[in-house]
């Protein structure tokens, strides 16, 4: 009998820029959620100085500071500072799902706005961001926003594309 010839081994599939979750490590892994905030979000989203606080496999929860520069002239917290911090919420809740940063695209954030946040409670605006579904091709998820008294501010449903 004779033995066929070994197969090459199959080169590995490039991997996306940004964190990664590494071998074995858990992606709910809050020092690679952190980094993921600092490298793969534009400039002005790091402006966010969203804070991670925890994370489990499909939730995460963040901090959001506020600060003056998030108060609209109404002496609230304006809503796009609120969607963009719901939207890299979702980000990384997903992230905590797939095992790292993989490309995707908001195809729909829809956003309820229930009560303001004022500008000048200080404090955070706590952020806990959960995936409901994860496909092939499409992801969904949840997201509510509560104002530093604990009230719920926000509440978000969300769709991505995965690219």
């Amino acid at each position: 009998m004779t033995k066929s010839p070994s197969k090459p081994a199959r080169p590995e599939p490039a991997s996306a820029p940004g964190p990664q979750a590494l071998p074995g490590a858990p992606a709910t892994d809050v020092a690679m959620l952190e980094q993921a905030l600092l490298t793969l979000f534009a400039p002005w989203v790091r402006g966010l100085d969203l804070r991670v606080l925890r994370a489990d496999a499909g939730d995460i929860e963040l901090a959001l500071p506020i600060t003056a520069m998030h108060v609209h002239g109404g002496g609230v917290v304006c809503g796009q500072t609120l969607m963009s911090a719901a939207d890299t919420a979702m980000v990384l809740a997903m992230m905590t799902r797939l095992g790292g940063f993989k490309p995707m695209t908001t195809v729909q954030l829809q956003t309820s706005f229930l009560r303001p946040v004022p500008g000048h409670s200080g404090g955070n605006v706590q952020i806990k961001a959960h995936v409901l579904r994860l496909g092939r091709s499409l992801a969904f998820g949840e997201v509510h926003l509560h104002a530093p008294d604990g009230s719920l501010a926000a509440h978000v449903t969300t769709t991505y594309a995965l690219l």
